[in-house]
C-alpha cells in the first residue's frame, strides 16, 4: 500500500480509530501546540524484577539526558538522541512538514538548530540532525522483542511542554496493530505496537519508553481516546517498538529514505469508496505501481478491493490493518470488483518503501 504521500501534522488535535484485534478505540496524537493539545549502542533487554524498586531515580538519571524537546513552527514534541553525531529520532507527525527545528537538550537553556534528515510516515518515524553536538548523550536501546506484559516501564518526554517529565506504569500488551489518526484522508497502521499504562500526554510523542535497565524499548506515539469524554483514555497508550525504531532510523541516516521496511505492500494508491447509502464499501484503486504486487496480477486503476486475505476491506484503515499483519512475500487472496463483476486473485505482497 502506498502511504508515503500522506500528510502529517504536529499541530491541531487529531482523532482517529485505533484498531486492536476485534476492538476499536479512538486515538489521539501526542504533540503540543502553544494553544493546547495537538497533538547507539544496543544492549540486551532486561525484564522487571518481581519487586519494584522504592525509587526510579537511577533509571531517570540515565535516560533524561538522552531525551530532548523539539519545537516546530506548529508545536512541540520530544525526541531521543541516537548518537554523538547529532542524530535524533522522533515521530513523523512531530516533524510534520517542517525541515528545520529548535531542539532543547536537557541541562542546556539555549535552543539548538536542527534540520530534517528523513521521514517515514508509514511507521511514524523521522530523524533530525542537530548542528551543535556538545554534551549529547545517546540513549541505550533494548530489544523490544523481549518486552512482555507486566514489565514495569517509564515514559520520558515533555508532556504539555513540561520538560524532562517522567511517568510510570507497566506494559499492558505487545504486538498491537494501531491505526493512527487520519491525515489528508489517509491513516497509517502501526504493527507490533507496545501498549502501556504509563500516563502519556500531549508532548510525549517521540520521547522514550524505557525499562528498569534504562534501555529505550519504544517511542510513545499516541493514546487511545475515550469517546464519552472526548479526550485521551487513562492508562492506554501506544509506543513504536525499539527494534522498528532503530532499523528505520539507521536507513534514514544512511540514505534519507527507507528501502527495507519489513512491511507488506500491494503497490497501489487508493481511497475508501462509499455505497449508495454513504457507508464505506471498499478500496478504490487510484493508481497502480508498475511492477508492484497488484500490477503483477492485473489489478487496475478503477478497481475496487473488497477483501484481502479473507478479511473485508470496507475502508482504507481496514486494508492497512490487514497489510500490517503480513510480511513481504506472503501470498494472499484479494477480492476485486470491476465494472460490476467480482473476481478473486492471488497476490504475492511486495515490500513497502519510501
Amino acid at each position: 500500500m502506498k502511504m508515503t504521500e500522506r500528510a502529517r501534522r504536529a499541530g491541531g488535535a487529531a482523532v482517529a480509530a485505533v484498531v486492536i484485534g476485534g476492538s476499536v478505540f479512538l486515538g489521539v496524537f501526542l504533540g503540543v501546540t502553544g494553544e493546547g493539545p495537538v497533538k547507539s549502542g544496543s544492549a540486551p533487554a532486561a525484564t522487571a524484577s518481581p519487586m519494584a524498586p522504592a525509587s526510579y531515580a537511577n533509571v531517570v538519571r540515565q535516560v533524561l539526558p538522552s531525551v530532548v524537546q523539539i519545537r516546530t513552527p506548529d508545536g512541540l514534541g520530544s525526541g531521543v538522541v541516537l548518537d554523538t553525531n547529532g542524530n535524533i529520532v522522533t515521530n513523523a507527525h512531530v516533524a510534520g512538514n517542517a525541515t528545520t527545528f529548535q531542539v532543547q537538550v536537557a541541562g542546556d537553556p539555549a535552543p539548538r538548530d536542527a534540520k530534517l534528515v528523513g521521514s517515514y510516515p508509514p511507521d511514524d518515524l523521522a530523524v533530525i540532525h542537530v548542528g551543535d553536538t556538545s554534551g549529547l548523550q545517546p540513549a541505550r536501546f533494548g530489544d523490544s522483542d523481549k518486552a512482555q506484559a507486566g514489565d514495569v516501564v517509564l515514559a520520558v518526554g515533555n508532556p504539555l511542554g513540561l520538560s524532562s517529565s517522567v511517568t510510570e506504569g507497566i506494559i499492558s500488551a505487545t504486538g498491537r496493530t494501531v491505526i493512527e489518526p487520519a491525515a489528508a484522508g489517509s491513516a497509517a497502521a502501526l504493527p507490533g505496537a507496545i501498549q502501556t499504562s504509563a500516563p502519556i500526554n500531549p508532548g510525549n510523542s517521540g520521547g522514550a519508553l524505557v525499562n528498569l535497565a534504562g534501555q529505550v524499548i519504544g517511542i510513545p506515539t499516541l493514546a487511545a481516546a475515550d469517546p464519552q469524554i472526548g479526550g485521551a483514555a487513562a492508562g492506554i497508550g501506544f509506543a513504536i517498538p525499539s527494534d522498528t525504531v532503530t532499523s528505520i532510523a539507521a536507513q534514514l541516516i544512511a540514505t534519507g529514505k527507507v528501502t527495507s521496511s519489513g512491511r507488506a505492500s500491494l503497490g497501489i494508491s487508493a481511497q475508501t469508496v462509499a455505497d449508495a447509502s454513504g457507508q464505506p464499501a471498499g478500496i478504490g484503486v487510484v493508481a497502480v505501481t508498475p511492477g508492484g504486487a497488484a500490477a503483477k496480477v492485473g489489478i487496475q486503476s478503477g478497481d475496487i478491493i473488497t477483501a484481502l486475505a479473507g478479511q473485508p476491506t470496507a475502508s482504507l484503515a481496514a486494508l492497512q490493518s490487514v497489510l500490517a499483519a503480513r510480511k513481504p512475500g506472503d501470498r494472499v487472496q484479494a477480492q476485486v470488483s470491476r465494472d460490476g463483476a467480482t473476481s478473486t486473485v492471488t497476490v504475492t505482497l511486495g515490500s513497502l518503501s519510501s
